[in-house]
């Protein structure tokens, strides 16, 4: 029996041959494989800890009848939980007025941000002030933003009394089921139209002037400017304020809890409120974690929703051009 012996292949005429890593340079990459983990470790135990727990526990809780203070330990119940909140009135009613709430102030407040935005973005005095007012209520606490609305809806507060100097007898914003979701809709909106409005700016300003210097020597008019040029380019800005506007629109919880409790009549509660509530205050957290879990399953499909709608549209952009 022979045995044959591999030889490695001749290297080609002309072709140098390639030395090897040294092993300074191996020594090297494993010190900063090393750092990088190590500078990684913090941010996946926070991750883990405060994200991927959290959503576990949430998903094995909704089949329980686990209650935050209770001598008995939970048992596994099925889809009780979820036979009950979907025959539950206040679960439709929490998720309708979510729905209100984020069909109306996605449009309103990111419209609002981009005109004040294309107002602070001219080149006139006074716009660093302006710019630096209307951003006042982003950094200021939302409880404290929360009991000021509070007193100015008051049945003689200011915006009433404002009213009648023109002859109009305004209602009881926050107590009556007719107005009351409409006034915290527009104390959000007024609140948060700051924080856009800066994402709004840093958009308009990485359009070049060029292009506005050629449309203007083309004749365009500023609202042909607007369409064919800012437009185009605030394109990547507005898929991002439209996705984190909808996020936060679905997580109202902070104005409710302080302004209105949920009323009256349940014409403000929310099913962030909603699962609050039922976890802590009535102490029933499978039922609270199944509410969460139908709450992240409904942010889930809109958000992919609103990713496949615009990344259809900047495809089909891509394509023409």
């Amino acid at each position: 029996m022979s045995s044959t012996t591999l030889s490695p292949p001749l290297a080609e005429p002309g072709e140098a041959t390639r030395p090897g890593p040294s092993k300074g340079r191996r020594r090297g990459r494993g010190k900063e494989s090393a750092t990088a983990l190590v500078m990684f470790l913090p941010a996946a135990v926070l991750i883990l800890t405060f994200l991927i727990i959290p959503i576990i526990l949430t998903f094995i809780l909704a089949f329980t009848n686990t209650r935050l203070i209770s001598p008995e330990p939970g048992r596994f119940i099925g889809l009780e939980n979820f036979s009950n909140l979907f025959t539950d009135d206040t679960f439709w009613a929490s998720l309708r007025n979510t729905i209100i709430f984020t069909v109306v102030i996605v449009p309103v407040q990111s419209a609002i941000a981009l005109g004040v935005a294309l107002l602070v973005n001219t080149r006139t005095r006074g716009t660093t002030f302006f710019r630096t007012v209307y951003f006042l209520p982003v950094v200021t606490s939302i409880v404290v933003v929360s009991m000021l609305w509070m007193f100015m809806y008051q049945k003689d507060g200011l915006i009433n009394t404002m009213l009648a100097r023109i002859g109009i007898a305004g209602p009881d914003w926050l107590g009556d089921p007719n107005w009351s979701l409409f006034a915290i809709i527009v104390m959000s909106i007024w609140q948060a139209m700051g924080f856009h409005m800066i994402i709004w700016l840093s958009g308009l300003q990485t359009i070049p002037a060029e292009l506005y210097e050629a449309a203007s020597l083309d004749g365009a008019t500023r609202w042909q400017q607007f369409v064919h040029v800012t437009w185009p380019g605030l394109r990547p800005t507005a898929i991002f304020i439209l996705i984190t506007i909808t996020i936060a629109a679905f997580g109202l919880f902070s104005q409710v809890n302080i302004m209105t409790q949920g009323g009256p009549l349940g014409s403000t509660t929310t099913l962030v409120f909603m699962a609050v509530r039922s976890g802590f205050e009535r102490q029933q957290t499978g039922y609270a974690s199944a509410i969460s879990l139908v709450f992240f399953v409904l942010v889930l499909i809109v958000t992919v929703i609103q990713m496949l709608l615009t990344r259809e549209k900047s495809e089909k952009k891509g394509a023409r051009s």
